[in-house]
Parts: C-alpha cells; structure tokens; sequence
C-alpha cells in the first residue's frame, strides 16, 4: 500500500490500531472518532424500548474502555487474523450483554420490566443489519476523508470531481442541472462523474483492506457488500 498523504487524517487501520494499543493519543482518538457512531448505533437498536435504553453512553464507554486499556483488547489484536469488524461487534455485544444480566438482577420479579430484554436475544439477526449499516458508514467516511485529502494534493479537475460527488450525493442534484450550474457540456460532467466514482471506489477499496486481510477475490467482494449495504 502508498504512503498517506501529508494532512490526511489517521485512519483507524491495523498500524493505527498498533500504536494506539502503544499508547498513542493521536491513533486513540482516531480508533475511537471513527467506531463509536458504529457502536453507539448497535446499542441504541439494541436497547431501544427496553429499562437500558438510558445507558447507552455507559455502554458505549465501556466498550472502549475495553478496547483502550493497557491491557485491553488493543493489546491483543492480531492484524494477521484482520477482522476488525468482526472483533468490534464481538466486543460490543458481550458488553451488552454484561449490562443485560445486571439488569435482569436489578428488575428481578418485575417481568413487565424486563420483558424488552427478553426480546433481544430474537432480535440479534436484525441487529446485526444495524451494525453492518453502520459499520459501513464509518468505511465510507474514512474513504471520503482519504479521497479529499488526495484531491488536495492534485489538480484543480480532483477538487472538481469532489465538489461533483458532493452535489450529486450529499445535495442530490441530477448531474445535468449540475452541468448547467457549471455550464459544461453535460458529456465531460458524466466523464468526470464516472471518474470519481472510480477514485471513490479505489479510496474504499484502500481502506477495506486496510481493515481486513483477505484475498484480491474476497475484498472485491466486501467492498460491493458495503456499497449494496447503503444502496
């Protein structure tokens, strides 16, 4: 893989993953900017209607705090096996379900209470889904972060093809009224538009398999799994 750009932010990759398990505050906070939104996400749909529903925060804290401990599961995340998402939804639910079971002791008789809780268990394939959504946005941000720091090391046409994914994704704008905003003949806007998807796409690809090691075949896949996840 490339150097990163001077300016780009620190992806949560294994080697930032690395020295956060060492201690770096920088790669900390960048481990915990980029997955807490995913696990916050979790938690909430997991808890959503249920007595927990108000220790979201205390949850999500404490996910981290097993992650970013001296002896935490930082420390001993190996970047052979390469399933960072797999061992943050592993994490995050056996901190759920910590948090379930000191419920059910604190509700006791009280079924009525602890009747949400009950549900959780038959809504795991669902909440899964919500983690696989979420955890695909935080992918998509990275590539977007990483896809804008390049274009400001390019040309003036980079910046354009960002502002063009902008306008077409973020503010929805059909890219022929897009051309005209531009007054550029519509065929060159779809000839860019068609190349930042493709810088998009590779951005992605970069940051997927900077997250998991697999082979060409299987990131291939991943990163179209992510895309239809979002689609």
């Amino acid at each position: 893989m490339g150097a990163v750009p001077d300016g780009l932010r620190e992806d949560a990759t294994w080697s930032t993953i690395a020295r956060a398990a060492a201690g770096d505050l920088a790669a900390r906070e960048s481990f915990s900017c980029t997955y807490l939104p995913v696990v916050r996400s979790l938690l909430e749909a997991r808890w959503r209607t249920t007595p927990l529903a108000d220790e979201v925060d205390d949850a999500v804290q404490e996910v981290f705090v097993q992650f970013l401990r001296p002896d935490g599961v930082l420390s001993r995340a190996d970047a052979a096996k390469g399933d960072l998402r797999g061992l943050l939804f592993g994490v995050a639910r056996n901190i759920a379900a910590r948090f379930e079971e000191r419920a059910r002791e604190r509700l006791g008789r009280d079924r009525s209470a602890a009747s949400g809780l009950d549900l959780v268990e038959a809504r795991e394939p669902s909440l899964s889904l919500v983690f696989d959504r979420a955890w695909a946005q935080a992918l998509l941000r990275l590539a977007g972060e990483r896809m804008r720091a390049q274009a400001e090391l390019g040309d003036a046409g980079a910046r354009l093809r960002i502002e063009l994914l902008r306008l077409r994704f973020a503010e929805g704008i059909p890219l022929r009224d897009i051309a005209a905003q531009w007054e550029m003949d519509p065929d060159a806007v779809h000839r860019s538009y068609g190349k930042a998807r493709a810088e998009f796409r590779a951005c992605l690809r970069r940051i997927v398999a900077e997250q998991t090691v697999s082979s060409e075949t299987d990131l291939d896949t991943e990163v179209r799994r992510i895309l239809d996840i979002l689609t």
